[in-house]
């Protein structure tokens, strides 16, 4: 396994992103082995899940290298394919999960997170959905967890801004359920400990009851992306915008 760690820790497994140098930024191949281990920690045997990630912060989103290859619509469809796998699987996943956020969270890493049922932020924890930066629209289910968290008016407006939130604003706007004192990893990690007294049963069976509806509307909204998406890589702005942040600088978008 080389971008993951997993440790199991009596009735809790731990899921680390461990990309730490690139701020656990999400490539083809780092999604692709997302997807998969997924699937391996799905089928063991704790009822409590904490995803975090390695490094100075939890994922800084979809690594910029990645665009060269979405010209190429098959490999476009390939990464989607993986990013679809793992928000509908941690949403759908029979056990509690918690995302245990740290330094920024972005974009599709912030999708990611928002696919937990509990979201633990240290108060350092940056969230932003920033797309728009680039001339894109949100991914990975992105328009789905706001949504739910914020309601359709404030999701507009959230995506629209690409608005940076630090972890106590994001709490406040209930994109963060927990605001930590200590370590993330730590704090989570007792949470964790402490649920496991709990009924779990009860509550995963409340889980699968909501999500089994919440589902449908899920992926619906995924398809969407997909096709918006790759419809926004061909834009004059999308192209400026990638260009102006290897650059450094402020894009100039022309609504193109």
């Amino acid at each position: 396994m080389k971008h993951f760690i997993i440790e199991e820790k009596e009735n809790v497994v731990h899921l680390r992103i461990a990309r730490g140098e690139k701020y656990n930024a999400l490539d083809g191949e780092l999604l692709e082995e997302f997807a998969s281990v997924l699937e391996t920690v799905k089928e063991t045997d704790a009822q409590l899940l904490v995803l975090s990630g390695k490094g100075d912060g939890f994922c800084a989103g979809g690594d910029l290298s990645m665009m060269k290859d979405f010209t190429d619509s098959q490999k476009y469809d390939q990464v989607m394919d993986h990013i679809e796998k793992i928000v509908t699987t941690i949403y759908t996943m029979p056990k509690v999960v918690i995302s245990a956020l740290h330094g920024p969270v972005v974009g599709l890493g912030l999708s990611i997170a928002l696919a937990a049922d509990y979201v633990v932020a240290e108060p350092d924890a940056t969230l932003s959905m920033n797309f728009i930066g680039i001339g894109l629209a949100p991914d990975g289910g992105g328009h789905f967890w706001l949504q739910e968290r914020l309601g359709t008016h404030r999701a507009k407006h959230f995506a629209w801004e690409g608005q940076q939130m630090r972890a106590k604003e994001a709490y406040d706007h209930k994109l963060v359920d927990i605001v930590v004192n200590g370590s993330v990893f730590e704090e989570a990690d007792q949470i964790a400990q402490k649920w496991s007294k709990r009924p779990l049963k009860s509550m995963i069976a409340t889980k699968q009851i909501y999500h089994q509806y919440g589902l449908d509307r899920l992926l619906q909204y995924l398809a969407k992306e997909r096709q918006a998406q790759w419809q926004l890589r061909q834009t004059n702005d999308h192209m400026e915008g990638v260009q102006a942040f290897l650059e450094k600088r402020t894009p100039d978008f022309r609504g193109e």
